[in-house]
């Protein structure tokens, strides 16, 4: 059984935060599987099954992601090798699509927060959105929506990031990182 949790935050206000690409990729890997929703209140996500696979966007906001991401993992009794996070990353240019597994959490509270409860030890699917020109602005950059170029480009690298996800699932993270990784120059 895979883990499979995008990190965003929750609300309409928010849907097309830099911060939520992690949602926005749970969203599109999920629209067309037969999922069967999952209520319980203790994840604090929402939770979709499809198969053995779990897909959760948790709704604790970013920076307690940790605290849906322990339920979910304990409840199901998940390994923390067939956890796969997916998340925003600051440090990578717009368009890059990275993967590794334990490492910093370079800044970001949610993956603070997700090392908190369950080390650091878990799968990473890291999409860049590039830096604010200012580096005090972060806050405000990470909240704010993609671009309509963005977005277009977004197109591309959901997909291949779903395609990536999925062979997860039978490649080795080396063979992914060699398959699936974009290093965009933007």
């Amino acid at each position: 059984m895979y883990l499979i949790a995008g990190l965003g935050n929750p609300g309409d206000k928010y849907k097309l935060n830099r911060h939520n690409i992690g949602f926005l990729v749970i969203d599109e890997i999920t629209k067309n599987l037969q999922t069967t929703n999952i209520t319980n209140q203790n994840f604090k996500a929402q939770v979709q099954k499809h198969s053995s696979d779990i897909y959760a966007k948790p709704q604790t906001f970013m920076n307690d992601s940790g605290a849906s991401i322990i339920n979910i993992v304990e409840y199901y009794n998940i390994e923390n090798n067939n956890v796969i996070i997916v998340h925003d990353d600051l440090d990578l240019p717009f368009g890059t699509v990275k993967f590794k597994i334990d490492g910093g959490h370079g800044g970001h509270n949610g993956l603070r927060s997700i090392d908190s409860h369950i080390g650091k030890d878990y799968i990473r699917v890291r999409i860049g959105i590039g830096k604010p020109e200012d580096k005090k602005d972060v806050a405000n950059y990470v909240l704010s929506n993609f671009t309509k170029e963005e977005l277009k480009v977004l197109e591309d690298i959901i997909p291949h990031t779903i395609e990536a996800i999925n062979s997860l699932k039978s490649l080795s993270l080396e063979e992914v990182k060699s398959k699936y990784t974009i290093k965009a120059t933007i």
